[in-house]
């Protein structure tokens, strides 16, 4: 489904992708994990268009993408929760998830009864401004704004950074519902092993910008914990 060959990135002259090979079966769940500082968050962005490539390719469903802008992954049923959520804190919980309709494919400008569903809390909280709410409602609230367009790939970047225990259980039930029962392909960038470990298929294990371990999720073993995770 997603493919990523020999992709270099710089960001501000300092190049932070090096040669990266990357892909991604549909359906599947991959982590991606690393310690702070080896591109996990960049390779995220030039995948969702926001950060441009040097060299390389990456490609959707065989067909390159890398040369598009970032509405023409939204377009074409790509989801996105960046890292620190950046919900509109001044814009209401309902309106927060308006914004990502006009990218679904069947121009559709209601907001999915699934949403809701997922995080009920979301529907008692329409009318409050995303700014007000904790930051595990506002982390729902992300996540239900880039499912609206109802994605076949959902990108998920540190989505349990500072989320208190409950909510880290629920968005772990969410992304194995989503991934396990719907089929829906995630790719996830997560610090927490456990956490991984419990929704993740299979990991990638990055380290000074490529990608330096690749298997089955039952395979992470603690040699490779010790050498690419362990701080």
């Amino acid at each position: 489904m997603i493919e990523i060959n020999n992709v270099n990135q710089l960001y501000g002259g300092t190049q932070i992708l090096w040669n990266l090979d990357f892909s991604v079966a549909p359906g599947s769940c991959t982590c991606v994990m690393g310690r702070n500082g080896v591109g996990k968050t960049t390779l995220l962005k030039c995948l969702m268009g926001l950060l441009p490539i040097k060299s390389g390719e990456i490609l959707y469903d065989g067909r390159p993408m890398h040369d598009k802008p970032a509405e023409f992954r939204a377009h074409n049923g790509i989801g996105y929760v960046p890292q620190g959520r950046d919900i509109f804190p001044l814009l209401t919980v309902e309106e927060n998830l308006q914004v990502g309709l006009p990218c679904r494919e069947d121009g559709s400008k209601k907001i999915p009864a699934k949403i809701f569903e997922l995080f009920p809390v979301l529907n008692d909280m329409l009318q409050r401004r995303g700014g007000d709410l904790s930051g595990g409602q506002q982390q729902q609230l992300a996540i239900g704004r880039a499912l609206v367009i109802e994605p076949r790939v959902l990108i998920l970047d540190e989505p349990n950074e500072g989320i208190q225990p409950n909510i880290v259980k629920q968005i772990g039930d969410v992304i194995t519902r989503l991934n396990r029962e719907e089929g829906l392909t995630v790719i996830l960038v997560e610090q927490k092993l456990g956490f991984a470990r419990r929704v993740g298929h299979e990991f990638r294990l990055m380290e000074k910008g490529r990608i330096v371990a690749s298997d089955r999720m039952e395979h992470l073993s603690d040699q490779l914990i010790k050498a690419h995770l362990a701080v």
